[in-house]
């Protein structure tokens, strides 16, 4: 996959001028009573949690809320699906990263068999109804989708299970990630093809190199979410590790097959 790997010191360097662009934005955004909220979606090893980590370093910790939704509990799944995230969705001065969101049900549920094939379908069609009404209700919605080639994340996967200092990242789904790749392939396909929309788009990530994903998703989210006297001074992130989805990316070979 493209893109430079920076340095170290220019890497570091890089990263923190775009940690104090985000910095300026959050005080913006905690001054005019913005709701932000960004969902990290992608691949098992695609580097949602480094990138999560980068973004929320220097961040308040008071207006700043990570979540990763855990397993739902029995009355969970009696509800209606998206009820359980409602509670977690961001108050005015907010912003909520979800590491992993709704779209659980759009990936790793139907390919696990964790729902049925109408739920699945049930799903793709109240999603941008759903998303629609949070951005109609002001809500400033990111949507990133983090992807990974195969060969990559097997490195990842293998370091995970090796790594004393990785272990907790490991879980008992990664095996499937390598098994059923093509499973996911399909089914990142055809969400990225139905809840991709106006109001709330998806944006692609390349990330089989961790530094240059990490830049481009900081200088997205800065460019996207600031206002123009901070966001000028940051440069567009590189295209050819993060473009706006579109349905030419599903086989120009930008994303992993």
């Amino acid at each position: 996959m493209s893109g430079k790997t920076p340095t170290g010191d220019a890497y570091e360097l890089d990263l923190q001028r775009l940690q104090l662009a985000l910095v300026r934005y959050q005080q913006h955004a905690i001054a005019a009573g913005e709701k932000v909220l960004i969902i990290f979606e992608g691949r098992d090893a695609a580097g949602k949690d480094g990138s999560i980590q980068r973004i929320t370093e220097h961040l308040s910790t008071r207006a700043t809320r990570v979540i990763a939704p855990p397993k739902p509990s029995d009355r969970e799944r009696s509800q209606w699906f998206f009820q359980r995230y409602v509670q977690w969705l961001p108050a005015a001065g907010e912003t909520v990263i979800f590491n992993r969101s709704w779209y659980n049900r759009g990936g790793v549920e139907p390919v696990m068999g964790f729902c049925t094939a109408d739920e699945h379908e049930h799903f793709l069609r109240e999603v941008p109804a759903f998303e629609g009404m949070l951005v109609d209700s002001g809500v400033r919605l990111v949507k990133l989708w983090l992807d990974v080639s195969r060969k990559e994340q097997k490195k990842r996967l293998d370091e995970r299970r090796t790594d004393p200092l990785k272990v907790l990242k490991s879980s008992p789904l990664d095996e499937a990630a390598q098994s059923r790749f093509d499973d996911y392939t399909a089914a990142r396909d055809g969400m990225l093809r139905r809840t991709h929309s106006d109001k709330a788009p998806w944006t692609c990530v390349r990330s089989d190199q961790k530094k240059p994903a990490r830049l481009a998703i900081l200088r997205h989210l800065v460019r996207t979410l600031a206002p123009e006297a901070i966001s000028r001074e940051v440069e567009p992130p590189d295209p050819s590790v993060l473009f706006g989805f579109e349905l030419g990316a599903l086989s120009d070979g930008r994303l992993a097959r």
